[in-house]
C-alpha cells in the first residue's frame, strides 16, 4: 500500500469515528446509536447493552429496550441510569422505555458546542496523520527513495486531500447541527 492510500485509508477512519461519536450525541429523536457507549454488568463480565437486549423505536421519541434474558433487567436499568446520555429510564417489568424528551434551545447550544468540540477532534486528527506523512515522505527524498519533483508532487496530493477531508468533516458537522435545530 502506498503512503498516500494509506493516508486516504486513515482519513476515512477519521471521519467514519466523527460519525460514530456525533450519533451519541442526543439530538431529541430516539436513536438506538445512543445506547452504543452502555455496557451492563452481566455476571460479572461488562457487556454492551446491544449485545443482550432487543433495541426498538416504537415511534420519534421513545426506545424501548427488553433484554433477551429478564433476570438482567434490573442490571440494565441501573446501566443505563448511571450512563451519561441523560434519560431515566422507566421499566415495567418486562421492557425499559426511553422517552426522549424535547430539546431546549439552552441544551441545542450545548450540544452545538460538543458537535463543534468532536469535529475539530477530527481535524485535528487528520493534520496530525497529515505532518506524519509529510515527514516519512521527506525521509524517504533524503534517503534518495524518491525524487524532490515526486515529493513536490506528493505533498501537494496530501494537500488537496486533507482539504477536502476537512471540507466532509464541515459538511458532516453542519448535517448534524441542521438535525438537533430543526427538531
Amino acid at each position: 500500500m502506498s503512503i498516500k492510500e494509506e493516508y486516504q485509508e486513515k482519513m476515512n477512519k477519521t471521519l467514519h469515528v466523527l460519525e460514530a461519536e456525533l450519533n451519541t450525541v442526543r439530538a431529541g429523536r430516539a436513536n438506538a446509536s445512543l445506547l452504543d457507549q452502555i455496557t451492563v454488568d452481566y455476571w460479572g463480565v461488562p457487556t454492551p447493552l446491544k449485545n443482550m437486549c432487543s433495541i426498538q423505536i416504537p415511534d420519534a421519541r421513545t426506545i424501548l429496550i427488553t433484554p433477551f434474558d429478564m433476570k438482567s433487567l434490573k442490571d440494565v436499568n441501573k446501566a443505563i441510569q448511571v450512563s451519561d446520555i441523560g434519560i431515566n429510564p422507566t421499566n415495567d417489568g418486562k421492557s425499559i422505555r426511553l422517552v426522549i424528551p424535547p430539546l431546549t434551545e439552552e441544551r441545542r447550544k450545548d450540544l452545538t458546542k460538543v458537535i463543534k468540540k468532536y469535529g475539530e477532534e477530527a481535524k485535528v486528527a487528520v493534520r496530525n496523520v497529515r505532518r506524519d506523512v509529510n515527514e516519512s515522505l521527506k525521509k524517504a527524498e533524503k534517503a534518495s527513495e524518491i525524487t524532490e519533483d515526486d515529493l513536490k508532487k506528493d505533498l501537494d496530493d496530501i494537500q488537496k486531500m486533507t482539504d477536502k477531508c476537512m471540507k466532509d468533516i464541515d459538511a458532516i458537522l453542519a448535517k448534524k447541527d441542521k438535525e438537533l435545530m430543526e427538531i
